[in-house]
């Protein structure tokens, strides 16, 4: 267990000026993934197939109601943009009845992460060209969560002051996971007030049980997918690595943020190409890219029954349900 302390109401003061209005901190969630692996465990729960983030599987709240409560200890939902998909439209509306909303960008269809991930930056950019952004998956559950949110703001001033850079958090990995993303961490290239910024020499997306071992063995990190980075160096790295698909999104921007904005978007993702953002942006190896090793915390990807039933179990919960 983490032994921080950072109060959850200094937290956006670390990052942001209360009276900043350009250059703000922004956060992107994603939640544009259908969750195939944990369809029978939603079935079973709401008798419907509804994608994991918009299921309760640890506690009360959904996955993606914890990520937004966890998120706006620093950063407001004015300043929240979350990726989903069209054909979740009623889900989403059941989350964020009743509560300070923030904004939601619908893809027509998916077209992976790294379309997931560039077409907020676009949307941001727009508004913001000065933005840092923080990206958050939105089917993680974390137990220290102030703990992991002051870690988080950390690596939004890092990146804030490295504009060049994309920086993540790296989980220190205890078992070879081969369903996980994996960091190779190299020298120090800088810090924060947690603890070094060391360059990723290499990404490795979901290797083989074998690799995954050895890559344990060599004290790689789990790569959590949250990173911080100014909204030009996304940008940047789409133009770099997809070209095609930075090209279909750089079309749209003059549509962004009017009320062509969703017509704009399904004419830009009729062509959009699918990419994967870990392995064609991360595993590209041509980028500025830094790892964080983030203390020992309670996290996990819920991505499937069995890391459900363990993390369960790790708080002492009831996993009857998962095989009733």
């Amino acid at each position: 267990m983490s032994q921080l302390i950072c109060a959850p109401e200094t937290l956006a003061d670390r990052v942001d000026s209360p009276r900043q209005e350009k250059g703000s901190l922004w956060a992107i969630v994603l939640a544009g993934g259908e969750g195939v692996r944990l369809r029978p465990v939603t079935r079973r729960l709401y008798g419907d197939d509804r994608p994991k983030q918009y299921a309760a599987l640890v506690g009360a709240r959904s996955l993606l109601r914890q990520t937004l409560d966890r998120i706006g200890a620093l950063v407001p939902p004015e300043r929240t943009v979350v990726v989903t998909l069209a054909s979740h439209a009623r889900y989403v509306a059941a989350e964020l009845r009743g509560a300070p909303t923030p904004y939601v960008l619908a893809q027509p269809d998916d077209r992976g992460t790294a379309a997931g991930v560039l077409l907020p930056a676009h949307w941001i950019e727009r508004r913001d060209p000065d933005a840092t952004a923080v990206v958050f998956p939105s089917d993680h559950f974390v137990l220290q969560e102030s703990a992991f949110m002051c870690h988080v703001a950390d690596i939004a001033r890092a990146a804030r002051h490295r504009p060049e850079q994309m920086i993540f958090l790296g989980a220190d990995p205890t078992e070879p996971e081969p369903e996980y993303g994996w960091i190779e961490p190299g020298e120090t290239v800088g810090r924060t007030a947690r603890g070094p910024l060391n360059r990723i020499r290499r990404f490795r997306e979901k290797p083989p049980a074998d690799e995954a071992a050895l890559l344990l063995r060599a004290g790689c990190l789990w790569n959590m997918f949250v990173f911080a980075a100014t909204v030009s160096a996304l940008i940047e790295a789409g133009r770099a690595c997809v070209p095609l698909l930075h090209d279909r999104l750089v079309r749209l921007g003059i549509f962004l943020g009017t009320r062509h904005e969703s017509w704009a978007i399904r004419q830009g993702y009729s062509l959009a190409p699918r990419a994967n953002f870990s392995r064609s942006v991360l595993e590209a190896g041509s980028l500025p890219l830094a790892v964080s090793r983030v203390p020992s915390l309670t996290w996990c990807d819920l991505g499937t029954p069995i890391r459900v039933a363990k993390t369960l179990r790790s708080l002492g919960l009831s996993t009857s349900w998962l095989a009733s």
